[in-house]
């Protein structure tokens, strides 16, 4: 592979080493090295899932970030705290800060609350090489908030990445340039690659590519063949090549494609809670286009069953577009109605609404006063705007199958 032809930039992509847990582990004066802790989405719950787990507790008893509260050892040193997002997502906003000391916020790529890309092209006066920076950004980020990270390099964000997640974590700070890519890369299982899931793992062994090597000596014409534009994605990347955006395009608003929202529910609904939770959802899905001046022609109903049975995904589409909840609802009812198959428990729920356009006009119909229903709308989003998303809610919301008043006080499904 002759790499001449492909950019070169110096990019940097930081993980933060169990997130959740060194945090709470620094709140209470902790080394979130060394002591055992671990974060739950609810204390009252055995079956939570453990959010996060200090190195220290998965070296010891190999506790994992999806293991259950209830699978916890019992060990008095083990340190139990509930989730608070509020402040996770505070501390990521801090870092974001502490990363513009050193570059703009164009070269700020965020990937989620706890891992990042920074592109350092040009620093090289101010603070010297890839290395360096990484370093210097590695221990301000301890000396400021106690917390560790690991650090990968690479001349793109796919190898700054992939070496983050395979050397990194174990040594701090790793580069791949595009000469190192088989060296480091091409001995790897393809399982362990960022990008490529368990089920494309499945299809990939079945061709014989058990190696990212192998995987890059594949004809591409047959990747793309059996692929399509993945295999042609998986192809260049198995060379270490990646031409996605290196600098974010702030001030560039993105065209909104859908609204949508969706819930795993605490606990088992029947067929009329799960109605209730519909409405909930729907609600707060057409709140999200009117905000935005849209409406949608289609609507998009998910379910899937407690008994892990299956579910169902369909979808139906409206001669006129719009964003009145009781128009969206009625949909949702009648694929509800249509699709169910009348004896499962329900354990997620899902709605979406989709095909948009400018809610610009509507048409007057005879006997639907269409023009008011939506007023009705936007004034009460005026009033949740105001007084709080829970001053004013329909009377379903405060039934047990209600999910509107519990979810205003989690961010990300955990409490604040």
């Amino acid at each position: 592979m002759d790499y001449r032809t492909f950019p070169r930039h110096n990019v940097l992509c930081i993980d933060m080493r169990s997130f959740y847990a060194s945090i709470e582990c620094v709140k209470r004066g902790l080394n979130p090295m060394t002591s055992m802790l671990a974060v739950v989405g609810d204390k009252n719950r055995s079956g939570s899932i453990i959010l996060a787990a200090s190195p220290a507790l998965k070296q010891r008893h190999g506790v994992k970030n999806v293991s259950r509260y209830f699978e916890l050892p019992n060990d008095p040193a083990i340190h139990v705290v509930e989730a608070k997002m509020g402040d996770y997502v505070n501390v990521s906003v801090a870092i974001t800060r502490l990363l513009h000391h050193y570059v703009p916020k164009e070269a700020i790529h965020p990937y989620s609350v706890d891992e990042m890309w920074i592109t350092v092209d040009g620093l090289e006066p101010l603070y010297g090489n890839a290395e360096q920076i990484a370093q210097m950004i590695k221990e301000e980020i301890y000396e400021t908030m106690g917390l560790t990270c690991a650090i990968g390099i690479g001349d793109n964000k796919f190898l700054a990445k992939v070496v983050m997640d395979l050397y990194a974590k174990k040594t701090g700070i790793a580069t791949c340039r595009y000469q190192d890519v088989e060296r480091l890369l091409w001995p790897v299982s393809i399982e362990k690659i960022w990008g490529i899931g368990r089920r494309l793992t499945v299809h990939l062994n079945r061709m014989g590519i058990i190696y990212l090597g192998q995987l890059a000596n594949y004809r591409l014409d047959r990747l793309k063949k059996r692929f399509g534009v993945i295999g042609e994605q998986l192809y260049w990347h198995a060379w270490g090549v990646d031409l996605s955006p290196v600098y974010d395009s702030y001030g560039k608003k993105e065209e909104q494609k859908g609204f949508g929202h969706g819930i795993t529910l605490l606990r088992d609904y029947t067929a009329e809670e799960t109605l209730t939770c519909i409405l909930d959802l729907t609600e707060e899905v057409c709140r999200r286009a009117r905000a935005h001046k849209r409406a949608g022609r289609t609507i998009h109903l998910g379910i899937a069953y407690a008994d892990h049975s299956g579910g169902f995904h369909r979808s139906s589409s409206l001669h006129l577009p719009t964003n009145v909840t009781m128009d969206i609802y009625r949909v949702c009812l009648q694929l509800f109605h249509q699709f169910y198959n009348h004896h499962s428990k329900i354990r997620r729920v899902s709605v979406s609404l989709n095909n948009l356009y400018d809610d610009v006009e509507t048409q007057l119909n005879l006997f639907d006063d269409q023009p008011k229903k939506k007023d009705v709308g936007y004034v009460m989003d005026a009033i949740r705007t105001k007084y709080g998303s829970t001053s004013l809610l329909r009377a379903s919301s405060y039934t047990e199958a209600g999910i509107t008043r519990e979810r205003s006080k989690k961010i990300g499904g955990h409490y604040a």
